[in-house]
């Protein structure tokens, strides 16, 4: 049964509570999940486990099927409009919170052995813009990418805005961190990745490349891009555009390039 809260500073609410402060200095090992779309995702996710569900009023009519899945023993704690905004500190979250436990993040080495003979890997380096990191996890669900490996540098994308941008697919998509570029390269090689460097100074273009079993593409951030280092030592790749000019920002390259690598046929 719902849970009604009247009063903003309800203490069995407080994982809600100001929200946007708490996405800055984080929540240990849990994260938060915001509108009706992804929390339909997040429920259909059995590596994540949901604490409890914060709505409006409005809201829970309409998320009636959605909630028969939740386990018996989830809190689903509804306020009204006005009550909500106080507790989260912002008016802008759809009326539809959740929070969630992380899942542990396995060593890259092991998320790759689980990969199947044919599979298609996204390394994001060095990408601190939580918009792109949510739009690059959106392109990976939808052309079937298996993970996404990231470097210390990369933000997290299960920041709240990271996994709304992502319209779920940070929560569908495998990831994990490495430690060092490095480290990255030398995993994907020992699992017969061929890696794929994307940079508008790439020797080849996307368009003649035909795709190995096993690819990995790897990005870095608008500007800076990928380290030099690493483009030395990787196969480069460039999306040529009108005039030369480099217009594409990284999520929608993103969406480009694994969408040339997923047609294998």
């Amino acid at each position: 049964m719902p849970i009604a809260v009247s009063d903003p500073d309800d203490p069995r609410i407080e994982d809600y509570r100001a929200i946007r402060e708490r996405d800055l200095v984080g929540r240990q090992h849990r994260f938060v999940a915001e509108g009706e779309v992804v929390l339909r995702v997040l429920l259909q996710q059995s590596r994540f486990r949901i604490e409890s569900l914060l709505l409006a009023e409005g809201r829970l009519n309409g998320l009636s099927d959605a909630l028969a899945l939740l386990p018996p023993e989830v809190p689903v704690y509804v306020a009204n409009r006005a009550v909500m905004d106080a507790i989260v500190g912002f008016p802008i979250h759809r009326g539809v919170l959740a929070v969630a436990r992380r899942a542990p993040l396995p060593p890259a080495e092991e998320l790759l052995s689980r990969m199947p003979g044919s599979a298609l890997v996204v390394g994001l380096i060095g990408l601190a813009n939580h918009d792109n990191v949510g739009g690059i996890f959106r392109n990976a669900a939808a052309f079937g990418a298996s993970a996404v490996l990231l470097d210390p540098e990369t933000c997290d994308p299960l920041y709240r805005k990271a996994i709304r941008v992502s319209v779920g697919g940070a929560l569908v998509v495998p990831f994990t961190r490495v430690p060092s570029v490095d480290a990255m390269v030398e995993a994907l090689q020992a699992a017969s990745f061929e890696i794929i460097a994307l940079s508008p100074s790439g020797e080849e273009i996307l368009s003649q490349i035909r795709p190995a079993r096993r690819t990995a593409v790897l990005l870095g951030a608008e500007g800076p891009g990928l380290p030099p280092g690493l483009l030395a030592r990787t196969r480069t790749v460039s999306i040529p555009m009108s005039g030369g000019f480099d217009s594409l920002n990284v999520a929608t390259t993103s969406g480009i390039v694994l969408h040339h690598l997923s047609q294998k046929g």
